[in-house]
């Protein structure tokens, strides 16, 4: 989705922007020694994650920076980027580090606040944080003796992986940095831990939860998920985006232009920069989904004329949210995200399609 831009790091703000919202993320259930070797866990990998260690079959992925070979049920995971801390956590095993993600992260805890709330609900120790990104701290993530990496969305680099594939098995993208979908994400994290079935129900439990947040009047509504990084600037988001899925999931219709942006893709986001002059080209989406940096970035992109006179944007059909929490969950689909970010959503987009006139 390309997240409302809402999910951080793609390699600058948009990195954090689009990466977190764009664009705008746990893992270990720890044996005896527990989460992040302090003496307390949520209960052992084998345990919390569902099954005997010994029904384990070995694990050989394949993705574009190299291989990853899990020949043992994970019981110690580390995770970078977005979404894989998620479903870790929801499959029974807390990772014991992940990625740090200051956008939107809870200022009382640090933590983002769906993670926080459901490793206390679980009785578990919250993961080690470290820094990630293009100052990935190496140091940190081999402190923690991981048996396996999680990295399925993420921009990890090829050296990085090379440094991270001598600590443990890591699991990059298949193809592009920051780009897979979230049905793809949870099942790899399933496979890697040896919960394919408890993955595909998680698919399936995601899926239920959109129908039944969708309205029926959302088919009747197109929508276009847009991004800048600056004045002038204008991005769009792929319907695959994990944002842009959550909001389509829903029942809301993707704009058709989606499919026409091609020739302004930008590798590794998932998304197109059009430009601010091609703005005419969002004419007919009847809603406009979107996140800003911070205040300072909202009122220069609102006060551009071309911006301002996308229809949607005109007719104040537009959403917006300015909290980062909501601006990062709603970007991610997880099993922990959706609920989460689904109770707030809803009447926002209720609000902004109100603004639409009527045909």
């Amino acid at each position: 989705m390309s997240p409302a831009a809402s999910r951080p790091t793609r390699r600058t703000w948009m990195a954090g922007a689009l990466a977190a919202p764009f664009v705008l993320a746990a893992c270990s259930a720890g044996g005896e020694e527990g989460n992040n070797g302090s003496g307390t866990n949520s209960g052992s990998g084998a345990d919390a994650a569902g099954g005997a260690a010994g029904d384990f079959s070995p694990v050989t992925l394949d993705h574009a920076l190299g291989t990853a070979e899990i020949t043992a049920k994970p019981e110690r995971v580390v995770t970078l980027g977005q979404g894989s801390a998620e479903t870790a956590i929801a499959l029974g095993l807390i990772p014991v580090g992940i990625e740090e993600y200051p956008w939107g992260a809870d200022p009382e805890t640090g933590y983002l606040p769906w993670i926080h709330d459901a490793v206390a609900e679980a009785g578990g120790e919250l993961p080690e944080q470290f820094t990630g990104g293009s100052e990935l701290d190496v140091e940190a993530v081999l402190a923690l003796e991981p048996d396996v990496i999680l990295a399925p969305w993420s921009g990890l680099t090829q050296e990085q992986f090379d440094v991270l594939t001598d600590i443990a098995p890591t699991v990059a993208y298949a193809e592009q940095p920051w780009v897979i979908t979230w049905e793809e994400q949870i099942a790899t994290i399933g496979r890697v831990l040896g919960e394919d079935e408890a993955a595909a129900g998680l698919i399936e439990e995601i899926q239920r939860t959109f129908e039944e947040a969708a309205q029926p009047g959302y088919a009747d509504v197109s929508f276009s998920f847009i991004y800048n990084s600056g004045p002038g600037t204008l991005g769009v988001f792929y319907q695959d985006e994990q944002r842009v899925a959550m909001v389509s999931a829903l029942g809301l219709r993707v704009d058709p232009v989606n499919q026409e942006l091609g020739e302004w893709d930008v590798p590794g986001t998932d998304s197109a920069m059009i430009g601010l002059e091609n703005a005419d080209k969002l004419a007919d989406s009847d809603l406009i989904f979107t996140f800003y940096s911070d205040e300072a970035n909202r009122a220069e992109i609102e006060t551009q004329d071309l911006y301002a006179s996308i229809p949607a944007i005109s007719h104040g059909a537009i959403v917006a949210p300015t909290d980062q929490s909501f601006v990062t969950g709603s970007s991610i689909i997880t099993p922990l995200t959706v609920p989460w970010a689904l109770e707030r959503y809803v009447p926002m987009i209720d609000e902004a399609i109100a603004q639409v006139p009527a045909s």
